[in-house]
């Protein structure tokens, strides 16, 4: 394990078969380690008290074969990347998970549906929940918030797509909300339940409109904390800020990860990170990452 400012680095190191090698050539100067110069494997662990059933960790940009402007681990196959390569990434994370990710077709909503191993790729829903070791909770990004739960007792995980869409929801109820909903009936208090937000847009990148803003005011006064005036009509959001706010306000205390500053921005991270509002700007679209947690008894 290394650690780079607020991150910590699982080096995950496997054999690539025809597309890879198989020894560490050199470790840059952020301690990351490199398999070679055009696949370093530097996926973030989240560094929070998780009992030791619960393994999770997401992908950043590196570490695949696709070619700009998915380079390179993009495991996201509605973004325009040549299919091979999309296969080739998620082939090298379910070996690097010793078990198979389940990729949702993620609709900026609020689903959330549980998991088995017979649950396809493709389900439609924005959150998932396991309570067997069979598969991996998967959430894929590339500006939107993941969020990643579990219990203290380590008997089931989850996670959760959190665009600002699926995050508001209806009426202040949201994708958080609904995974809160669809935990066994024994953590509904939700005192044991632990949360980690991985990076997301932050606050000095996330232009929205006051039509947003009133979506989370409306719900709740205090999300006006969370909004800062940009001109007369527009808006930075702290997304991260505003799923902290909504998951304290359901008695989860014990929240980990992006703390909405700007190392965890997707936005202004360009060699770390992918971003679609950033990359699609400028090179017409962008590749996602993979935030995944699941149990490992």
């Amino acid at each position: 394990m290394r650690g780079a400012g607020p991150f910590q680095f699982m080096l995950v190191t496997m054999k690539w078969g025809d597309v890879g090698c198989h020894s560490a050539s050199s470790v840059s100067d952020v301690g990351v380690l490199f398999l070679k110069p055009d696949l370093p494997l530097t996926w973030l662990q989240p560094e929070w008290p998780a009992p030791a059933t619960v393994r999770a960790v997401m992908t950043d940009r590196h570490g695949g074969v696709s070619v700009s402007p998915w380079d390179s681990m993009n495991v996201g196959g509605h973004v325009g990347d040549h299919p091979d390569a999309v296969a080739i990434n998620r082939a090298r994370l379910q070996a690097a998970l010793h078990r198979r990710p389940v990729f949702l077709q993620q609709v900026h909503g609020v689903h959330c549906v549980a998991l088995d191993a017979a649950t396809p790729d493709g389900t439609a829903a924005d959150a998932c929940l396991a309570t067997n070791p069979d598969v991996a909770c998967t959430i894929m990004v590339a500006d939107c918030l993941p969020v990643l739960f579990c219990n203290a007792q380590g008997t089931w995980v989850a996670a959760a797509h959190a665009g600002w869409r699926g995050l508001a929801g209806q009426g202040g109820v949201g994708v958080l909300e609904t995974v809160l909903r669809s935990v066994p009936s024994s953590d509904r208090a939700h005192s044991d339940i632990l949360a980690w937000l991985g990076p997301c847009i932050g606050p000095q990148a996330f232009e929205v409109g006051e039509e947003v803003r009133a979506v989370f005011c409306d719900a709740d006064p205090q999300a006006a904390s969370c909004f800062r005036p940009l001109t007369k009509d527009k808006f930075l959001a702290d997304l991260a800020g505003l799923a902290r706010q909504r998951l304290q306000g359901m008695g989860i205390s014990r929240i980990y990860g992006n703390d909405s500053q700007s190392p965890w921005c997707t936005a202004s991270q360009a060699s770390r990170f992918f971003s679609h509002r950033r990359d699609s700007r400028f090179l017409g679209q962008s590749g996602r990452m993979a935030a995944c947690i699941w149990l490992d008894p």
